[in-house]
């Protein structure tokens, strides 16, 4: 079954890290459950965080009005 578009449109962003930072990554998706690659795990791991702060009230939501 083809995936639907996103319907957010995405941006692209490049991030420099540490060897060790790109082989925790590595692991993760080695896990099944964060991507396909390190920048798919990367991105999951910094919108959970995201998430957490702004439940934790430490950040506003941007979302639109559902």
């Amino acid at each position: 079954m083809a995936r639907s578009k996103n319907q957010l449109e995405t941006v692209q962003l490049t991030l420099a890290t540490t060897g060790l930072v790109v082989a925790y990554l590595q692991d993760l998706v080695g896990t099944g459950l964060y991507g396909k690659n390190q920048a798919e795990a990367a991105e999951r791991l910094l919108s959970a965080t995201l998430e957490g702060l702004i439940r934790e009230g430490r950040l506003q939501s941007k979302r639109a009005a559902d």
